[in-house]
């Protein structure tokens, strides 16, 4: 069965949501929890803010994999790089090259916009094998991961 791939601007809500209702089947290891899709405003601003960088490959209307980065403007070297926030691919869908072609759509979009740097957090065994297969490298040292909520 054959896909297409977009990415996600304003007008593709639907799209959006349904990706966030079915976010469980995206994940390898079942440990994401649903999550609630966004309100009509918080999601148009989403998709407006260029910024983000969200593709989906779909099949008629259904959303098959997902790539979620983010543009981070930086004061220095190239002025700005991307953090792969997110891939997933749909259970049924998975080795079937759809995680490749989201990486591919991604790299054409760096190329075409001058940015030559994307980092990305990798946290299993799986993960770290899909993005060295796609040139990914891990740094020689590797910080700590913190966070705080307000």
């Amino acid at each position: 069965m054959s896909y297409q791939i977009k990415r996600l601007g304003s007008g593709d809500e639907a799209m959006l949501t349904q990706y966030i209702r079915d976010i469980v089947d995206f994940d390898l290891d079942h440990d994401d929890k649903p999550k609630r899709p966004l309100a009509a405003a918080a999601a148009q601003r989403y998709l407006a803010n260029p910024a983000v960088l969200h593709w989906v490959a779909y099949t008629d209307d259904t959303v098959i994999g997902s790539l979620y980065c983010a543009v981070l403007p930086l004061p220095a070297d190239d002025g700005q790089e991307l953090v792969l926030y997110e891939i997933g691919v749909r259970s049924a869908w998975r080795r079937k090259g759809v995680g490749r072609a989201l990486l591919d759509e991604m790299d054409r979009w760096m190329r075409d916009n001058g940015v030559g740097y994307v980092w990305v957090l990798a946290d299993n065994d799986d993960a770290i094998a899909f993005y060295q297969s796609g040139g990914f490298e891990a740094e020689d040292e590797q910080p700590v991961y913190m966070a705080r909520e307000l």
